[in-house]
C-alpha cells in the first residue's frame, strides 16, 4: 500500500519540468483534431501557480531578452554605469513595495526630493567650475560689454572655446527652447530659441522685422549655406532701421575680416580655443594618391605613436569605405605584430546605430581611426582624437581644431608646405554661387524684394544663374510674364520645397493622384539616402533594390512602391533591414508627408488616390520637372532638350538597362559622368500638352524614327 500511495501521490503531483503535458486535441465528436493539436502544440505551457518552481525555459528566455537587448540602440559607453535617475525610475515602478516597508526603518518619501535638490546643486556647481575652465571665461565681461556698445559683432571662437551642454539646467521648451522643421519646443516663456537657418528664414516670411527678437546669433557662419547668405543680407538690411536689435555673428574660422567688413566695419571679438598645442606635418613630396597616403599613415600612425585616436577627413561614403576595406585587409595580414586598431566610419547614409559607435571609448590597447566626411569639421566633436589626417580639399585650418583640446596633439596634411601656401583655396565657393538660385529667387520676391541684381549679398550670384532662376519659375507658372507671383505661386509657397516639387504637388490635383504625389515628394525630399549598400553584401542589396522596379516602372514609381510596401507592413523596422532601406530616413520621410498632407489641407488640394493610373502620375511628375527632360542619342547617351548637354542614366537607376527614348530626371550629378538620378519615362507629347509655353512641336517631332543602336530604345508612343 505505501508503493501504491506514493505512486498515486507522484502521479497527482503537477511536475512541469520532468513531464510535457500533450493539450486536449480531440474535438467534440472525439475524433483527432490535428489543426488544433499542432497549433496548441506549440503554444508555451504557462502555469499561473508556477512563481516558485524552476522554470524550464529560463534559458530561451534569456537568450531572447540578450538578443533583444542587442538589436536596441544604445548610444554612449556600454560599461556606463546607471545614473541617479536611472535608479529613480526603477524605484517609481516599486514604489508600492517600498511604501510598504516604512515600518522597518525606510527614509521618509521627502528625502528622494531632498536628494534631487542636492544632486542639481551639485550638478549647478559642477557646471559651473567647468565654465571656469573654458577659454572663454576670462572674456565674458569683455563680450557682454561688447555686446551692449556695438549693434552687430563678429565673434570668432575657435574649437573648444566655448560650448558647454546643459548649462542652465531648466526644462527644455520653456526658457530654452529650438525649432526645426517637423518640432518646434518653445512655449510663451521661451527666452533663448535654437534654430536652423531655414526655419528662421521661413519666420521672415511672416515676420520681416523680426520684432519679436532682440538679439539673432549666426553660428557657423562660415559654412555659407544657401539660407545662411540670404539671413545676411536681410538681417543686415532690418539692423540699419532697428537700432535695438542686436546681431552676432559667430565663426570658427579666420575670415572674420571679411564678414566685418560686410556688416559695416563691425567689430571683431577673438577667443582662443586651442589649449594645447598642436603639431603640423606636411609630406616632404607631393602625394600621387592620398587614399593610399591616407591608409599609410593611419598605419605609421598605429605602429609608431603614442595612444590616442585618429581622425581621417574623405570626401564621400564611397572613399570611406575602400579606405576601411584596405585598412581591414591590412591589419588582418599583420596579425599579432601590432595592437588593434578599430575602424569606425561616419557618412551621411550609414545606419544611426553603426554612427553611434564612434562616441563608444576605446578599449585600453587599442586604437579607433575615425573615418569621417566633413561632418566631423563642426557639427560633431568625438573625444579621443589626438591624429588628425588631412587630405587638403578644404577647411585645413578647421581641421586642425579636432585637435589639441586636451593634450598636445598632432595634424598630418598629405600635402606640402608648398601646396598649402600657394594652390589651396582658403575657403570653399559659398553654395550661392554654385547651385540653382529658383527657391532663393522666390523667397526673395515673397518679401517684396523685387530688385534681385542690387540685393547686398556677401558674395553676389553670377546674373546667368539669375537669369535661369527667373526663366524656370515663369515655365512653373510661379512668375508671370511681368515676373510678378501668380496664384500658382502662393500655393507652392505653403510647401517647404524645391519650386519644381511644390509644382509637382499642385499639379496632382489635376491628374487626381495627390496621395501618390506626396509620397513620392517626400522620398525625393531626403536625396539619396534611402537605401544602403553594404561593402560586403552589394548584390543582395542590388536585388533588394530592384525588387520595386518590377515592371521597369521608373524610379518615381518605384519610390512610391517603396513607401507603400513599408506602409504595408506597419512601418516595420525589420522590413527595412531585410530591404537595405534606411530606417531613419523612412521614419523622416513620413514626418514630412505628413507635413504635406497638412499643408495640402491649408491650400484646398483634395488628397485623392489613382494608384492604378501609372500615366496620371508621370504627368504629374512631368508637370514640375518637364524641363528636366532628354532623348536618346544613337550612341547610347542621352541629351537634354533645352540647353543641350550631353548625360547618362546613373547605373543604380532602374531603367539603366532599358534605356527608353524620352525621359523625364530629377537631378543631375556629376561624377565621372553627368548623371541623371530618378529617371522616369514619358511620351514626347506630354511636354508640349503639359508646357505648351516651354516646349513646341519641332522640340519632340521625329523622336520614334531614328535608327538606334541595336538593343537600345523602347518605343514610347
Amino acid at each position: 500500500m505505501k508503493i501504491y500511495d506514493r505512486v498515486k501521490e507522484y502521479v497527482e503531483t503537477p511536475d512541469d519540468v520532468g513531464e510535457y503535458k500533450m493539450p486536449e486535441a480531440y474535438d467534440m465528436d472525439e475524433n483527432v483534431n490535428q489543426e488544433k493539436r499542432f497549433s496548441v502544440a506549440m503554444q508555451r505551457y504557462k502555469d499561473p501557480e508556477a512563481k516558485d518552481k524552476m522554470n524550464p525555459f529560463a534559458e530561451q528566455e534569456a537568450w531572447e531578452e540578450h538578443q533583444i537587448g542587442k538589436s536596441k540602440l544604445q548610444f554612449g559607453s556600454k560599461d556606463k554605469k546607471p545614473s541617479s535617475d536611472e535608479y529613480q525610475y526603477v524605484f517609481e515602478d516599486t514604489i508600492d513595495f517600498v511604501k510598504s516597508s516604512v515600518i522597518e526603518g525606510t527614509q521618509p518619501e521627502d528625502d528622494s526630493d531632498k536628494e534631487d535638490i542636492e544632486a542639481k546643486d551639485i550638478l549647478k556647481r559642477e557646471l559651473q567650475d567647468e565654465q571656469k575652465t573654458l577659454p572663454i571665461f576670462k572674456f565674458r565681461d569683455g563680450l557682454l560689454k561688447a555686446v551692449e556698445e556695438y549693434q552687430v559683432i563678429v565673434i570668432v571662437g575657435e574649437t573648444g572655446s566655448a560650448r558647454v551642454s546643459q548649462e542652465m539646467g531648466v526644462k527644455l521648451g520653456h526658457e530654452v527652447g529650438y525649432s526645426i522643421r517637423f518640432e518646434d519646443c518653445t512655449s510663451d516663456k521661451t527666452i533663448i530659441k535654437y534654430m536652423t537657418d531655414g526655419m528662421l528664414l521661413r519666420e521672415f516670411l511672416g515676420e520681416p522685422d523680426l520684432a519679436s527678437y532682440s538679439v539673432v546669433m549666426v553660428d557657423e557662419a562660415h559654412e555659407r549655406t544657401l539660407s545662411t547668405d540670404i539671413l545676411f543680407g536681410l538681417v543686415k538690411n532690418i539692423s540699419r532701421f532697428r537700432p535695438d536689435l542686436k546681431l552676432l555673428i559667430s565663426s570658427a574660422t579666420l575670415d572674420a575680416e571679411k564678414f566685418s567688413d560686410y556688416f559695416d566695419s563691425a567689430p571683431i571679438f577673438k577667443i582662443p580655443g586651442r589649449r594645447y598645442p598642436v603639431e603640423i606635418h606636411y609630406t616632404k613630396a607631393p602625394e600621387a594618391d592620398y587614399i593610399d597616403a591616407a591608409i599609410v599613415t593611419v598605419l605609421q600612425i598605429h605602429v609608431t605613436q603614442p595612444p590616442g585616436d585618429i581622425l581621417v577627413f574623405l570626401t564621400g561614403q564611397e572613399e570611406i569605405e575602400t579606405v576601411d576595406e584596405i585598412l581591414k585587409h591590412r591589419t588582418r595580414g599583420l596579425g599579432t605584430k601590432i595592437s588593434e586598431l578599430i575602424i569606425c566610419p561616419i557618412y551621411a547614409n550609414l545606419p544611426t546605430e553603426l554612427q553611434a559607435k564612434i562616441f563608444e571609448p576605446t578599449p585600453e590597447g587599442a586604437r579607433k581611426v575615425v573615418l569621417a566626411t566633413n561632418i566631423a569639421e563642426t557639427s560633431l566633436t568625438i573625444d579621443g582624437i589626438k591624429y588628425v589626417i588631412d587630405p587638403g580639399f578644404s577647411s585645413a585650418n578647421q581641421r586642425v581644431g579636432r585637435s589639441g583640446r586636451t593634450e598636445p596633439r598632432k595634424c598630418f596634411r598629405l600635402y606640402t608646405s608648398y601646396n598649402y601656401m600657394h594652390d589651396l583655396e582658403d575657403n570653399t565657393v559659398p553654395e550661392i554661387q554654385r547651385t540653382n538660385l529658383a527657391n532663393v529667387v522666390l523667397t526673395l520676391k515673397s518679401l517684396g524684394i523685387h530688385d534681385l541684381v542690387n540685393f547686398d549679398f556677401m558674395d553676389p550670384p553670377p546674373s546667368e544663374a539669375l537669369l535661369r532662376a527667373l526663366e524656370q519659375l515663369f515655365a512653373l507658372s510661379a512668375l508671370n510674364s511681368r515676373g510678378e507671383l501668380t496664384k500658382t505661386r502662393r500655393r507652392m509657397a505653403e510647401f517647404p520645397l524645391d519650386p519644381m516639387l511644390s509644382k509637382m504637388i499642385v499639379a496632382s490635383e489635376k491628374y487626381k493622384c495627390s496621395d501618390e504625389i506626396i509620397s513620392i515628394a517626400s522620398m525625393l525630399s531626403i536625396g539619396n539616402s534611402i537605401f544602403y549598400r553594404p561593402k560586403d553584401k552589394q548584390v543582395h542589396a542590388d536585388n533588394a533594390r530592384l525588387n520595386f522596379h518590377t515592371g521597369n516602372v521608373g524610379d518615381h514609381i518605384a519610390l512610391l512602391n517603396v513607401y507603400n510596401s513599408w506602409k504595408e507592413t506597419d512601418y516595420s523596422t525589420q522590413w527595412c533591414y531585410e530591404n537595405y532601406i534606411q530606417v531613419r530616413s523612412m521614419k523622416r520621410v513620413r514626418d514630412i508627408r505628413d507635413q504635406l498632407q497638412g499643408l495640402m489641407e491649408r491650400v484646398e488640394i483634395e488628397i485623392c488616390s489613382n494608384a492604378s493610373d501609372l500615366d496620371a502620375i508621370k504627368k504629374a511628375i512631368t508637370s514640375g520637372f518637364f524641363h528636366h527632360s532628354a532623348r536618346l542619342q544613337r550612341d547610347g547617351t542621352y541629351k537634354t532638350v533645352k540647353n543641350p548637354q550631353t548625360v547618362h542614366i546613373h547605373p543604380s537607376s532602374g531603367l539603366a538597362e532599358i534605356r527608353p527614348w524620352w525621359v523625364v530626371y530629377h537631378e543631375l550629378v556629376l561624377t565621372t559622368k553627368e548623371f541623371m538620378h530618378q529617371v522616369t519615362e514619358l511620351k514626347p507629347e506630354w511636354l508640349v500638352e503639359i508646357a505648351p509655353h516651354y516646349y513646341q512641336l519641332k522640340d519632340v517631332e521625329d523622336s520614334g524614327t531614328k535608327k538606334l543602336p541595336k538593343g537600345q530604345g523602347r518605343a514610347a508612343l
